[in-house]
């Protein structure tokens, strides 16, 4: 059986377009290579997108009241959605199965869970963020407060 590889992103202060590119090249370069590769983003409500509040809000606002609220298409509010959204539009998700198969192998948390809590686990080490890691723009919303805008009852801390 082959070694399963998780790598564990921290979302908190990352752009969140950097993020899900990084992330969806590494799913689907592992994919196409046919390694069992597993990929682990926590915090994503701590994620950031960068811009004036109004109108990164309105675009949000806009996206998910884009059409009828039973038929669909439908646009998540929570923040882990949110992002795993986000990846899920870099991936060829609609034309084949390798983008499929590529999202299947993402997991995105609400704040940090007690097992990734401190030391990782065997088998998970932390993903390679040097292309990620910036300074913080001027002026940017985290995606915890852009989903407590859409009208999510929000269980975690906003800062």
């Amino acid at each position: 059986m082959a070694e399963v590889n998780t790598f564990v992103y921290n979302a908190e202060d990352k752009v969140l377009g950097r993020l899900a590119s990084v992330v969806a090249k590494q799913l689907l370069s592992a994919k196409k290579s046919g390694e069992d590769t597993r990929v682990i983003i926590v915090n994503a409500e701590k994620a950031i997108v960068s811009g004036k509040r109004s109108s990164v809000m309105s675009d949000y606002r806009q996206k998910y009241e884009l059409n009828h609220a039973r038929k669909g298409p439908f646009f998540p509010r929570m923040p882990d959605q949110i992002l795993k959204r986000t990846v899920r539009g870099m991936l060829p998700y609609q034309k084949n199965s390798s983008g499929r198969g590529a999202l299947k192998a993402l997991r995105v948390e609400i704040g940090t869970p007690s097992d990734l809590a401190g030391d990782l686990p065997d088998g998970c080490e932390w993903g390679d963020d040097s292309k990620i890691e910036r300074p913080l723009p001027e002026r940017f919303v985290r995606l915890g407060e852009i989903s407590k805008e859409l009208g999510v009852n929000a269980r975690w801390e906003v800062e």
